[in-house]
């Protein structure tokens, strides 16, 4: 059985990984050939999120230096910042949802104390 705990706690761990990998991107942008992760947030078979991370073999920007074509990474910033703020607000939704868990399961503990 799935409760509101376990969900949001495994939220929390695939935004937060969403968000690594999000910036892993950033920090490689300036790395010739490096190919960006994409991403993705699926359901588990118990209905929990989880993070599923592929390679893009999409290319990068082709540059000429002293006469030898050279590939640049493939990360674009447009699309990086909005998953990025995804991320960011999906990991902070599920700590309110966590902070409103525990105010309520501290409610139903006085009523029982």
């Amino acid at each position: 059985m799935m409760t509101g705990i376990s969900a949001s706690i495994s939220a929390l761990y695939t935004f937060g990984a969403k968000l690594s990998n999000v910036a892993n991107n950033v920090a490689n942008s300036n790395t010739n050939g490096y190919k960006k992760t994409v991403s993705t947030i699926t359901e588990d078979d118990q209905k929990l999120p989880r993070v599923n991370l592929m390679k893009s073999n999409a290319p990068g920007a082709l540059i000429q230096d002293e006469g030898l074509f050279i590939e640049t990474s493939n990360v674009d910033f447009a699309e990086e910042f909005p998953q990025m703020m995804i991320a960011q607000r999906g990991y902070e939704a599920n700590i309110q949802a966590l902070k409103t868990q525990n105010e309520v399961l501290k409610s139903v503990f006085e009523i029982f104390v």
